[in-house]
C-alpha cells in the first residue's frame, strides 16, 4: 500500500495546482522585479489576467448550462425527458458541425477511441440528468450530480483532508435525503447520481479530446456520437412531438445554451485548468441551479436544502483551497 501512495503522489501533485495559482505565483515575482517604473505592474497584471481567464470561461459555462436547464424544464411537458435530450444534443451536433467542419481524416485509432468515450459520457450525462430533473427540482439535482466532479477530485489528490472534505459533501447529500431520499423521489436522486458519474468521466474526456483534436472538432465529433446514442430514445418516447415548429426552436435554444456555449467554453479552460481542478470549480453549480430553478421555474428551497447546497459547496470550494496551499509544501 505504501508503495502504491508513493508511486501515486507525484501524479497527485502534478494535477494538485491549478495552472492559474502558479501564473498568479509568478505574477507576484515579476511584481517583486526590479525594473523599468510601470512595467512590473503591467507584467503583473497581465498574468493574472491570463490566470482568472479559464476560471472566467467556466462561470459562464456554469450560468449557460444551467439557465439552459431551466428551459429545458419547461419544455419536458411538450417533448419528454428524453426527447427533450435528443433535440439538444441534436440541434448541438448540428450547430457544431456547421460551424467547426472537424476534419475526419488523419487520426489515429486512439483519437477515435477518445471521442467515442467522451461522445457516450456526454450522451449518458445528459440523459440521466434530465430524467433526474423530470422527477426533482434543478437545484437538487445539481448537488447530487456535482458529487462525481467532487469524487474524481478526491481520488485524484488522495490527501487525506479531501476525504474530509468528502464527509462534509456527503453530511450534505443526507440532509437532502431528509434520512430518506423517498421524499426527492429515490429514482430521480439515482438518476441525478448516475448522471454525476457520468460528468466525472465527461471531464476525464473532454480534457483528452481538446489535446488530441485542434478548436472544438472533437467535441462536434463526440457531439455526434451523443445526438445518435439518444435519437432512438427519444422518438420511442416522443415521436412527432419532437417535429412541431414551437418544440424545435426552444429545443434549438437549449442546445445552444446547455451544450454549445457551455461545453465550448468548459473545452478552452480544460486546456489551461488541471481535470481535477476544473472539477471542483463546479461546486458552483449548484448554487447558479438553484437560482435558475427559483428565477425560472418557481421552486424554492427549504432552509434544510439551501443549508445542504451550501455544505458540497463548501466541501468543493475546500478541497481546492487545500489542494492550492499543498503545492508549495511540496516543491519544499
Amino acid at each position: 500500500m505504501n508503495d502504491q501512495r508513493s508511486a501515486a503522489e507525484p501524479a497527485a501533485a502534478a494535477v494538485a495546482v491549478p495552472e492559474s495559482v502558479t501564473a498568479l505565483e509568478g505574477a507576484d515575482a515579476v511584481a517583486e522585479t526590479p525594473g523599468e517604473p510601470g512595467a512590473p505592474a503591467a507584467g503583473a497584471w497581465a498574468a493574472r489576467r491570463a490566470a482568472l481567464a479559464p476560471i472566467a470561461l467556466v462561470v459562464a459555462g456554469g450560468l449557460s448550462v444551467q439557465f439552459g436547464s431551466a428551459v429545458a424544464a419547461l419544455l419536458m411537458p411538450k417533448a419528454g425527458a428524453l426527447g427533450v435530450v435528443t433535440l439538444r444534443l441534436a440541434a448541438a451536433s448540428l450547430i457544431l458541425l456547421v460551424i467547426c467542419r472537424p476534419k475526419l481524416r488523419g487520426h489515429s485509432r486512439a483519437d477515435w477511441g477518445t471521442v467515442l468515450a467522451f461522445g457516450v459520457a456526454m450522451g449518458g450525462m445528459n440523459t440521466l440528468f434530465y430524467l433526474a430533473l423530470d422527477r426533482i427540482p434543478l437545484g437538487i439535482a445539481v448537488t447530487l450530480e456535482v458529487l462525481g466532479p467532487l469524487a474524481l477530485s478526491v481520488f485524484a489528490s488522495r490527501r487525506l483532508i479531501n476525504v474530509l472534505w468528502a464527509g462534509l459533501a456527503l453530511v450534505g447529500v443526507v440532509l437532502l435525503g431528509g434520512g430518506g431520499f423517498d421524499r426527492l423521489d429515490p429514482v430521480g436522486a439515482a438518476f441525478a447520481l448516475g448522471a454525476g458519474a457520468m460528468w466525472a468521466a465527461y471531464i476525464v474526456f473532454s480534457a483528452r479530446t481538446g489535446r488530441r483534436f485542434p478548436q472544438a472538432d472533437g467535441l462536434a465529433l463526440a457531439m455526434v456520437v451523443a445526438a445518435v446514442l439518444s435519437l432512438p430514445l427519444g422518438i420511442i418516447e416522443s415521436g412527432a412531438k419532437l417535429t412541431v415548429p414551437s418544440t424545435m426552436a426552444l429545443g434549438a435554444a437549449v442546445a445552444v445554451l446547455s451544450s454549445v456555449l457551455p461545453y465550448t467554453l468548459e473545452l478552452m479552460a480544460l486546456r489551461r485548468l488541471p481535470a481535477p481542478t476544473f472539477a471542483v470549480m463546479m461546486s458552483l453549480e449548484p448554487a447558479i441551479a438553484a437560482g435558475a430553478g427559483f428565477l425560472i421555474l418557481d421552486q424554492a428551497l427549504s432552509t434544510t436544502d439551501a443549508l445542504a447546497i451550501a455544505l458540497v459547496i463548501g466541501a468543493s470550494i475546500g478541497a481546492v483551497r487545500s489542494r492550492s496551499a499543498a503545492a508549495p509544501r511540496r516543491e519544499a
